[in-house]
């Protein structure tokens, strides 16, 4: 991909991943020779989603140990000479009404970035994790994994997923819900059926989704599926496979019957002496137990093949692919973020020549903004201003009127894959005022983000408005545009075919908001083009 990888070599990143019930670090060592070592590996069982399921909100005493925790993984993580630190988190952070405060809080109190993702995004790393060390060969596969606050569900093969789903089914928030008061006996099967119909009215769709395509096995990741898996074969649980090769792992349908009735029978205090189990995570086997058994029924799995690979590993796969080292090639050879893009733009029927053409004048505008000294933001910066300026118009696909507000909220509530939260909220801020006055505080759109982030958009949105007003007939007559300093004055160079007076006249509005963005105004110089 045409970086100098031996200036980088030894460049060390560490990743993190913060779920419901634990938190876990990866440091890795990037290699010139295109390869990486894992240096160190951290897990550590915070229960940060502990009471929220019942409540909406995240308990003081979850968010304490668990910025404490990541305050740990960061300094250790620096001590190993990590320059980069790629933070995400999951379910319990993003279905509490306080994620903010915490997110606030990891950020002052451990000196990190907490990055919040969808539980579609979640689930496209979670593919790619599991994925990218499961040998499939020409086989379409069912991925699925149980965490603490959510379970996906995954419909691929080994090069791309056909279909991702992320259901608010975990072991923590089950727990949660039928176990609200701490319990030490046995639980009786008829709680546990109660269990098993929460997961079958819940999974509905996903249920049928999966029953509709085919598949040649399913993959099963998560720390619930490994310890059933492992207490099966400890205690010779019966129903085992016999057909296993060598290597392979896998936990048939009546083995994991007969472990639920071994587990259910047991109270609480002898859970944790099961050989097998983590004692941690004793009190939370049996609702994650009742979400795999339900699956495996109800989509008709008589085995299960268990990957020891997680959503961790996707983010170090998917860092390979997006990082700026250039250790992975993307299949196929645009990115997810742009796939995501454009399935987005061409599901709204929006128009893609425009689209594009707007997006590389943005881009032209950002880049020569930069080196006229208008702007210090980054290349990620001038990513999100490129697939901002790509959707711009994608509100059209429900009315003229308001379409800016119409963008807004698709791009807000699309999911776009491969982006973080914040970075989708910069997005459709910045495409809501394409066409609209100045960014102001009184308006949520713009209220709504951090400080930092809203002076982005006020770059972003101002460039954006700017390349929109240079295609206003639609019909690319402005074929370049850019920025450069002449004696002190700032100009703004177009390349322009005949015709092009509509567009000319549509910059003149934008002069009073670009004053107050930048500080100065800007000439206009055009070269017109032979056809």
């Amino acid at each position: 991909m045409g970086s100098d990888l031996n200036s980088y070599s030894g460049n060390v990143v560490a990743l993190i991943d913060l779920g419901t019930n634990s938190v876990r670090l990866m440091v890795v060592r990037l290699n010139p020779n295109r390869s990486y070592t894992i240096i160190n590996q951290h897990k550590v069982m915070v229960r940060l989603g502990e009471g929220e399921f019942t409540r909406g909100l995240l308990q003081k005493e979850a968010m304490d140990r668990t910025v404490l925790v990541l305050k740990r993984f960061v300094e250790m993580a620096l001590n190993l000479g990590a320059k980069e630190l790629w933070a995400v988190a999951t379910s319990a952070t993003r279905d509490a009404l306080n994620r903010q405060e915490f997110t606030d809080r990891v950020k002052n109190e451990a000196s990190l970035e907490l990055k919040v993702i969808s539980g579609l995004e979640e689930a496209r790393l979670i593919y790619l994790g599991v994925s990218s060390g499961f040998h499939l060969g020409d086989k379409t596969a069912m991925f699925l994994d149980i965490g603490g606050g959510s379970t996906e569900t995954i419909l691929g093969n080994q090069f791309e997923y056909f279909s991702l789903d992320s259901m608010k089914l975990g072991a923590v928030r089950l727990k949660n819900m039928f176990f609200p008061e701490e319990e030490e006996g046995p639980v009786p099967m008829e709680r546990y059926d109660l269990l098993q119909q929460h997961v079958r009215n819940s999974a509905l769709r996903s249920i049928q989704r999966i029953r509709d395509t085919e598949s040649h096995l399913a993959i099963g990741s998560s720390g619930t599926i490994e310890t059933l898996y492992e207490i099966a074969r400890r205690n010779n649980v019966p129903g085992r496979v016999n057909h296993l090769e060598e290597g392979q792992e896998i936990l048939s349908l009546q083995e994991l019957g007969n472990t639920v009735k071994l587990l259910c029978s047991l109270p609480l205090q002898d859970l944790t002496k099961v050989s097998g189990m983590n004692p941690r995570r004793a009190d939370i086997i049996i609702p994650g137990a009742a979400i795999l058994h339900t699956l495996m029924e109800e989509i008709g799995l008589e085995e299960i093949h268990i990957s020891r690979r997680n959503l961790r590993h996707g983010l170090l796969h998917d860092y390979l692919i997006r990082g700026k080292y250039g250790y992975l090639e993307a299949k196929p050879k645009i990115s997810v973020r742009e796939q995501s893009v454009l399935q987005l733009g061409r599901s709204c029927g929006f128009n893609e020549t425009h689209g594009r053409h707007i997006s590389r004048l943005a881009v032209q505008l950002f880049e020569s903004a930069r080196e006229s000294a208008l702007h210090s933001l980054g290349n990620e910066e001038g990513e999100l201003l490129r697939y901002s300026a790509m959707l711009h118009d994608v509100g059209m696909f429900l009315s003229f009127v308001n379409h800016h507000a119409h963008t807004y909220y698709i791009i807000r509530n699309a999911e776009l894959l491969g982006f973080y939260a914040r970075e989708i909220a910069i997005m459709a801020s910045t495409a809501f005022y394409h066409s609209r006055k100045y960014p102001r505080n009184k308006h949520p759109e713009f209220s709504g983000l951090d400080p930092e982030s809203r002076e982005t958009v006020k770059v972003l949105s101002m460039l954006l408005s700017i390349a929109e007003s240079l295609d206003r007939s639609h019909h690319q007559l402005i074929r370049e545009a850019w920025f450069s300093r002449h004696a002190r004055r700032l100009v703004l160079n177009i390349m322009a075919l005949e015709g092009y007076e509509i567009e000319i006249w549509a910059l003149e509005s934008q002069q009073t908001f670009f004053k107050r963005t930048f500080g100065e105004s800007f000439e206009v110089k055009v070269e017109v083009l032979t056809q």
